[in-house]
């Protein structure tokens, strides 16, 4: 028995109907594939002018029906709310970016933290080594030296909760560091995608501000940016009532998992307020200086076991080649992606924002295919 879908568009004036008409397409499409229960996605031009999202899902009574307003766990999107908040307290002078992590932390949180070949090198991390991937340090979500990753876990439904002295505990006894913390000199580093680093990050933001991680997003971003749909689950509310969010699905199957959601450190909110913070971040409104926004690109190394993707300072670049581009040029895409499938990017070239979610446990390659059968339909405005 095929599963009825709704959609719900919203679009502006100027955007045409063929191209709402491509774009609405693209998305039933994607619904109708077997196993993936809903999505919600958005796209915008630079300047703002047009823009369109949509949402479709199950039209079931069982399902609460979607809407582009519904707000969603980001998942690591949330990393680029995160890097913003570093150059920001790098910029007040909270923090310097080249320093070791043990200037912030205790040792109780660093010592034997990267223990490579008996020797332990956690004071050569710095802050840039976290931001950038190439301190080594291992994921914590990855699988452990014995039995299931905490990930596998999570997609089996198996919901957990955890705090950062068990990222902590998680990072030094059940994995092993990678490499050595890489030289930040040279033209090129290796770069391993890493949950600890960032949760590391979190903790000394915290402690160079006396802040909660939640009262430095809602005082620095969410708060100047009006951002009204945006918070952190068990630590923050949204500004304005605001609907429930759209739940986590393991292919059809429902995921109940709180736990992981409060303890992830991970964002929920809606692609109107990424697409307003992104923009925000990109034109340099969130900094004192506007050169910093630089800094997040300012290198660019490709990250191991993902071969497609390269990374900056909490920053993901997707290059989408000649063939998949619209025009036949290649362009990239700048911004970050999380592991629900959910994605948050720019693509200079087009100078077009793309942000969304398809809520799935296993959904991480699903958004940079998604994206480029976007940036083809949102074509059929330019070539109209």
């Amino acid at each position: 028995m095929t599963t009825r879908t709704t959609t719900t568009t919203v679009k502006d004036a100027h955007v045409r109907d063929a191209v709402d008409a491509r774009l609405t397409a693209v998305l039933e499409h994607l619904v109708a594939r077997r196993g993936l229960h809903h999505a919600n996605l958005a796209i915008m031009q630079g300047d703002g002018d047009r823009r369109w999202s949509a949402a479709s899902g199950p039209s079931s009574s069982e399902d609460t029906p979607l809407h582009p307003s519904t707000p969603f766990f980001v998942a690591s999107i949330t990393k680029r709310f995160i890097i913003t908040l570093v150059l920001q307290a790098h910029e007040r002078g909270e923090l310097d970016l080249d320093a070791s992590i043990t200037v912030y932390l205790p040792a109780a949180v660093t010592e034997g933290l990267h223990v490579r070949r008996g020797v332990d090198r956690t004071a050569a991390i710095t802050v840039r080594h976290l931001a950038s991937h190439t301190s080594g340090l291992p994921d914590y979500f990855d699988k452990p030296r014995t039995g299931r990753s905490l990930y596998a876990r999570l997609v089996d439904g198996d919901d957990l909760a955890w705090d950062f002295d068990d990222v902590v505990r998680m990072a030094r006894e059940q994995h092993r560091p990678h490499f050595a913390p890489q030289d930040l000199s040279a033209d090129r580093q290796v770069a391993r995608y890493s949950d600890t680093g960032f949760q590391l990050l979190i903790r000394i933001l915290e402690t160079v501000t006396g802040r909660g991680f939640g009262d430095l997003l809602e005082e620095r971003i969410v708060g100047p940016l009006g951002l009204e749909h945006t918070w952190l689950p068990g630590r923050t509310r949204p500004a304005a009532p605001t609907p429930s969010p759209s739940p986590l699905h393991a292919r059809d199957r429902r995921l109940e998992l709180p736990g992981m959601i409060a303890s992830s450190n991970d964002l929920m909110s809606t692609t109107a307020d990424l697409l307003t913070f992104q923009r925000a971040l990109l034109a340099g409104e969130l900094f004192g200086d506007p050169s910093t926004v630089q800094l997040l690109t300012e290198r660019r190394n490709r990250l191991r076991r993902i071969v497609t993707i390269s990374y900056g300072l909490g920053t993901m670049y997707f290059r989408v080649n000649a063939l998949a581009a619209p025009g036949r040029r290649p362009v990239d895409l700048i911004g970050h992606s999380g592991s629900t499938g959910t994605w948050l990017f720019h693509c200079p070239e087009l100078d077009l924002h793309l942000a969304g979610t398809v809520d799935q446990a296993k959904g991480q390659a699903l958004p940079f295919r998604l994206m480029v059968r976007m940036l083809r339909a949102w074509g059929a405005e330019e070539d109209g």
